[in-house]
């Protein structure tokens, strides 16, 4: 991977989208972001991030569907974050791709230390 302290987040509540990125900016990564799927598997291309983090309840297509479209050209680390918090949504994320999923609401601490697993486990 180009960079591996960058990534990408894809949320489209613009407050939690902040959160995150603010959280991983603040852990020395570079971070783009997205609103919508699409938007950011566009940001994937062209940034090879070493880590994606991907709400799963969005418009137009959700984080299912982006992660599998990612998985098709990317290997890079996929973590789920979403309110959803049901064995067979978190069985649905795996399978669509993610590495890792994580519920909301989160602790800020709690989201660093499963990117810098997500990293350590790739390396």
């Amino acid at each position: 991977m180009s960079a591996t302290r960058t990534t990408v987040v894809i949320e489209d509540d613009l407050d939690i989208r902040l959160l995150v990125s603010t959280v991983l900016e603040g852990a020395g990564f570079v971070v783009h972001a997205a609103a919508t799927g699409l938007d950011g598997i566009e940001l994937v291309r062209r940034h090879d991030p070493s880590v994606v983090t991907l709400d799963v309840s969005m418009p137009g297509i959700d984080g299912f569907e982006t992660a599998r479209r990612i998985r098709a050209f990317s290997t890079t680390r996929i973590l789920m974050v979403s309110a959803r918090a049901d064995d067979a949504e978190q069985r649905a994320g795996r399978e669509a791709g993610a590495d890792d999923y994580l519920t909301k609401p989160f602790r800020p601490r709690e989201l660093r230390q499963r990117v810098e697993s997500l990293l350590a486990a790739s390396a």
